[in-house]
């Protein structure tokens, strides 16, 4: 079976206001737009394909405070929740993004999560160790997330058995400062800075896969390691993360 993959950022309790969601938001997309051409275009989610693409907006501060306005994304007195996609008809040549922000939930915690494409040159573009930095960057700086990962449905489940977002590696995976230094890992694994706020730690070149027992391998001496030093803890102490 085709493993599939999504980016996500998570951070524990922070309430923040609309306006500060808002111009989160507006950081966030403009730098995702950046990544990849895919990421140019932005529809709201709906009933209907035809309904769907009718709904492309723009997202600028301006759009988002109007949707975070709106009682249907909102979280009750906590937080606010969002969902679009990038208007791509073909099955697996765009991707979807779900939101939520502003809480101080100690059950769930706020997340931007990101799939990715599936299919097509698309999916060639984006699924690359330079293009998934980038994106991976963009979640960072606009949210400041404690714990960032590119990973499947697959790997996900081969690399963790509560499957908490926090406590495990990915592909791709980022720290934040606040969990503690990096130490040294081995060969391939590459660990840059993003600015001030933490570390992104890239495991292979190539796209790693549950399927591969060396790509297996490496990860899990990687993850053993970042346990040790206190590195890997789940972001909130409630259920597990989707």
């Amino acid at each position: 079976m085709k493993e599939t993959y999504q980016a996500g950022a998570y951070w524990a309790c922070r309430k923040e206001s609309a306006e500060a969601c808002a111009r989160r938001a507006e950081k966030f997309f403009g730098l995702l737009s950046r990544c990849d051409p895919i990421y140019a275009h932005w529809f709201e989610q709906a009933d209907s394909l035809k309904k769907a693409l009718q709904l492309q907006f723009e997202p600028t501060f301006g759009t988002f405070m109007r949707f975070f306005g709106r009682k249907a994304y909102q979280n009750g007195p906590d937080g606010f929740s969002f969902s679009a996609w990038t208007g791509n008809k073909e099955e697996g040549r765009g991707g979807s993004l779900l939101l939520t922000c502003g809480s101080c939930s100690e059950f769930y915690s706020n997340v931007c999560l990101l799939y990715l494409p599936s299919a097509g040159a698309e999916e060639e573009r984006v699924l690359t160790t330079s293009v998934l930095r980038d994106v991976m960057h963009a979640m960072v700086l606009a949210w400041e997330p404690d714990w960032s990962v590119v990973t499947s449905h697959e790997l996900r489940g081969a690399m963790s058995e509560t499957r908490r977002a926090g406590d495990f590696v990915g592909w791709v995976t980022y720290l934040s400062r606040s969990r503690g230094e990096v130490p040294s890992l081995p060969e391939p694994v590459q660990v840059q800075p993003v600015e001030d706020k933490g570390a992104l730690l890239l495991l292979t070149p190539e796209r790693l896969t549950a399927s591969n027992p060396e790509h297996l391998s490496l990860a899990r001496s990687v993850q053993d390691v970042l346990r040790t030093r206190g590195l890997l803890e789940p972001v909130v102490s409630g259920r597990p993360e989707t």
